[in-house]
């Protein structure tokens, strides 16, 4: 009969149970020797009981780097970086250069005028727009005029490019991408467009007027490809459709009132890797805690407050960003009691749940709260 399982794992360091002898030493060289090795020397290692995220807790504050992304305008043009942007780096995922996770993200600096070359990768991208005016972004050939707090797509494989008009202010917003999961599959390409700009094919934001529109779908609308049509999800429509949750649902007790921003084909994610999501905290809420697997990135769109994650208190103004790793107990409060507070969060969960990997479980002690250590 075999051993239970727990007999030959029980070193957290990640070796078996199991004695190094002479003779064990020189059989693991030898298979090293061959490119092999005993699966019980890294067991632990690598099928750990439950998720360790690498990935660390962090609170990227925007009063903290907002001067130092500002100040690369000066340093750096658009045309000789690529791309002007002050990427978020995890402590625990430096070597992917990873804000958590596989997910990448970075703030991204257009003064009036400015235009970067149009390109496409394998990777997926976001952007969340912080501050400015004149902002634009064209995908495949249709442009998007950009607004605060604005969720803007770019799909992986299209043609895209970002601008600020002449006659806008400096810009700033956020850029969220699957680099560093599309790079683990050993699958990225870059390409930079021949013409290194792309032509407006289609009338101004055609796409959110023509998907956008609540309940109702064009009748013949033909669109088969993996991601949504609706290539910009406006602030204003998505802040009137949680206040109007909010006045008719308790919401969840973990999340407070949470919604899904949709491919409005399908009802599913908005793109195949990434899905994005938005969340009321009403004044006053405190949320309970509870963790799932997945990597999860919140952006403050509104308001102020602090959550705790493994124990540790964050406290978060507007434009804060965050980041909750896999498998983390966390829980948001808002710091308010006359206005309510709104959190972006952008995440791998169409991954985890295509995969079959989603899990979750509520924090069961302390009234569903965590001790802050």
């Amino acid at each position: 009969m075999s051993k239970p399982r727990d007999s030959y794992r029980e070193d957290v360091a990640g070796r078996a149970n199991v004695e190094d002898t002479p003779e064990l030493l020189a059989y693991y060289d030898e298979l090293e020797s061959f490119d092999a090795g005993a699966l019980w020397t890294v067991a632990n290692k690598i099928e750990p009981w439950e998720p360790q995220s690498s990935s660390q807790p962090v609170l990227w504050r925007y009063k903290d780097l907002r001067d130092h992304v500002l100040r690369s305008v000066d340093l750096v043009t658009p045309e000789k970086a690529g791309r002007r942007v002050i990427y978020l780096n995890n402590p625990g995922r430096t070597d992917v250069a990873a804000a958590v996770g596989w997910i990448y993200a970075g703030l991204q600096v257009m003064h009036p005028g400015e235009q970067a070359s149009a390109h496409r990768h394998s990777a997926s991208a976001i952007r969340f727009i912080m501050e400015g005016t004149g902002a634009y972004t064209v995908v495949d050939g249709h442009k998007m005029t950009l607004g605060h707090n604005d969720f803007v797509l770019t799909p992986n494989g299209t043609w895209h490019e970002h601008a600020v008009s002449a006659d806008g202010s400096p810009c700033i917003w956020q850029d969220g991408l699957d680099i560093p999961f599309v790079n683990a599959m050993e699958a990225n390409f870059y390409e930079v467009h021949p013409d290194l700009t792309q032509a407006v094919a289609y009338p101004v934001d055609d796409m959110t007027k023509t998907w956008g529109n609540p309940g109702l779908t064009p009748r013949g609308g033909d669109w088969t490809k993996g991601y949504s049509p609706m290539f910009k999800y406006e602030w204003a429509p998505t802040y009137e459709a949680l206040s109007k949750l909010a006045g008719c649902s308790d919401g969840s007790p973990f999340d407070g009132i949470l919604m899904d921003y949709v491919n409005p084909v399908t009802n599913g994610p908005v793109m195949k890797t990434l899905g994005a999501s938005m969340q009321m905290l009403r004044p006053g809420e405190r949320t309970k805690a509870h963790r799932h697997t997945g990597s999860y990135l919140y952006h403050v769109a509104k308001g102020s407050g602090h959550s705790i994650i493994n124990g540790k208190r964050f406290d978060w103004n507007e434009h804060d960003i965050f980041c909750v790793p896999s498998w983390a107990w966390h829980e948001h409060a808002n710091a308010s009691d006359r206005d309510d507070a709104v959190l972006f969060c952008l995440s791998d969960l169409p991954v985890m749940r295509a995969m079959g990997l989603y899990r979750e479980q509520a924090f069961g002690e302390n009234d569903g709260h965590q001790p802050v250590l």
